[in-house]
C-alpha cells in the first residue's frame, strides 16, 4: 500500500474581508472591532480579502501584516483584476485566488434514492469548552449548551434547551440550514459562515423560542412555539 501524498481538491467555508476602498487603516479598525466581540471565534481564522470594488492601489503588505496581529492569517485575495493590484498582493505573498465555477448539470444516477443520513443525537448537556460537531448531517441536542460552548453541524440545528453558547450551522456552506433553539441567550449564531454575535441580536429575541434562518445571504429571526 503506497504512502505516498495525494493532492485533491476540496471546498471551505471562510470568512471574506469586503474591502470598498484602499483605507486599510479604516479596514484594520472594523475587524479589531469584530474580533474584541468574539475573540476566540476569530483566533487563527483564515480569511479572504475581496478586493472587487477597490480602484486604485492597496497596501497590501501592510494590510495583511495588520490583520496577522489581530490573530488571523490572509490566506488569499478575490477580485484582483487590475495588473498593477496583482502584482501588489504577490508582493506581499498573498496568493491570488479564483472563485469556482458553476458546475455542468449533474447526471441522476436511477434507482433507490439515498437515504438521508440520520441525526446526531446528544441528550446530555452541552458543557463550557466542550465543542460538538455533527458531520455530514443535522445535530439535534436536547439539553442545553452553555456559555463558552460550541455546536456546529453541516446541516441543521435544534436545541431543545438553552442556547448560550455558540451554534455554527451549514458549516459545510449550505444555506438553506437553519437553527432552532428553546431559549435563545447565544453567543453566537452561524449559518454557513454569515454570524450574528449576541450583541447584534435583536433584544425582542432574548429569551424566547426562536428559528434563524438564512435569506439571501442575510440572517433572519423569529420567534415560534415548540
Amino acid at each position: 500500500m503506497s504512502n505516498a501524498p495525494v493532492l485533491k481538491g476540496s471546498s471551505f467555508t471562510l470568512s471574506i474581508l469586503q474591502l470598498f476602498d484602499s483605507d486599510t487603516d479604516r479596514a484594520l479598525a472594523y475587524l479589531a472591532g469584530k474580533v474584541s466581540q468574539a475573540p476566540a471565534f476569530f483566533a487563527q481564522a483564515p480569511l479572504i480579502l475581496n478586493v472587487e470594488q477597490v480602484e486604485g492601489d492597496l497596501a497590501f503588505a501592510r494590510l495583511k501584516n495588520g490583520i496577522e496581529k489581530l490573530g488571523l492569517h490572509v490566506v488569499g485575495v478575490v477580485g484582483c483584476e487590475r495588473t498593477a493590484q496583482q502584482e501588489q498582493a504577490f508582493a506581499a505573498g498573498i496568493p491570488r485566488l479564483r472563485p469556482g465555477s458553476q458546475g455542468s448539470e449533474l447526471d441522476i444516477p436511477k434507482g433507490p434514492a439515498r437515504t438521508a443520513k440520520a441525526s446526531k443525537v446528544v441528550r446530555t448537556p452541552v458543557r463550557s469548552g466542550q465543542q460538538i460537531y455533527a458531520k455530514g448531517r443535522d445535530l439535534v441536542v436536547l439539553g442545553h449548551v452553555s456559555h463558552g460552548a460550541e455546536v456546529i453541524a453541516d446541516g441543521s440545528i435544534q436545541i431543545y434547551g438553552t442556547l448560550r453558547g455558540r451554534a455554527l450551522a451549514g458549516a459545510a456552506g449550505n444555506g438553506d440550514c437553519h437553527v432552532l433553539c428553546g431559549n435563545q441567550q447565544a453567543e453566537l449564531i452561524s449559518i454557513a459562515g454569515n454570524y450574528w454575535l449576541s450583541e447584534q441580536i435583536d433584544k425582542q429575541f432574548w429569551q424566547q423560542q426562536v428559528l434563524v434562518t438564512q435569506r439571501d445571504d442575510a440572517l433572519q429571526m423569529e420567534t415560534i412555539r415548540l
